[in-house]
C-alpha cells in the first residue's frame, strides 16, 4: 500500500528511520480512498507541516512509523471486509461499541489505541462477540 516491498525487519526499520519519501504517504490515499487531509490528521501532522513535508518530499521517521500502522491496520480492515472499501471507510468512521462508542479511526490515532482496534478486527475475524 505504500509502494515498496520491505526486505524484512532490517529493511523496514531502517526505510523508517530514514523516512518514507512523501510518494508513500500520497500511494495510500490513492490506495485508501481517504483524503490527504485525513491521513495527515491520523498521523496527527499539522497542514502546514505537511505542506513542508511535501516540498521536501520525506517525512520524518515518527510520522513514517505512524503512516505504517495506519496502513497495516487499513489493510486488515480491507481483509475483514473482502476488500470492500466503502465497507472499511464505514466502519473505521463510525462509532464503536466496544471502543468505548469511539470511531476506531480516532481510537487508532494512538499505538494503543491501534492495537486494541487491530484487537477488535482479529476477534470479528474469528467470530468473537466484541
Amino acid at each position: 500500500m505504500l509502494g515498496f516491498s520491505p526486505g524484512g525487519t532490517h529493511d523496514l526499520v531502517q526505510r523508517i528511520e530514514a523516512g518514507f519519501g512523501f510518494g508513500a504517504l500520497e500511494r495510500f490515499g490513492k490506495t485508501s480512498g481517504f483524503p490527504l487531509a485525513t491521513i495527515a490528521d491520523i498521523l496527527r501532522i499539522p497542514p502546514r507541516t505537511l505542506a513542508r513535508r511535501k516540498a521536501t518530499g520525506r517525512l520524518r521517521p515518527e510520522e513514517s512509523e505512524r503512516l505504517l500502522r495506519f496502513s497495516n491496520l487499513f489493510s486488515k480492515a480491507m481483509d475483514l471486509f473482502e476488500g470492500d472499501v466503502a465497507a472499511v471507510h464505514r466502519w473505521l468512521t463510525r462509532p464503536n461499541r466496544a471502543l468505548g462508542y469511539v470511531p476506531p479511526l480516532s481510537y487508532a490515532k494512538t499505538e494503543v489505541g491501534a492495537r486494541e482496534v487491530e484487537d477488535l478486527i482479529m476477534r470479528l475475524e474469528h467470530g468473537i462477540f466484541s
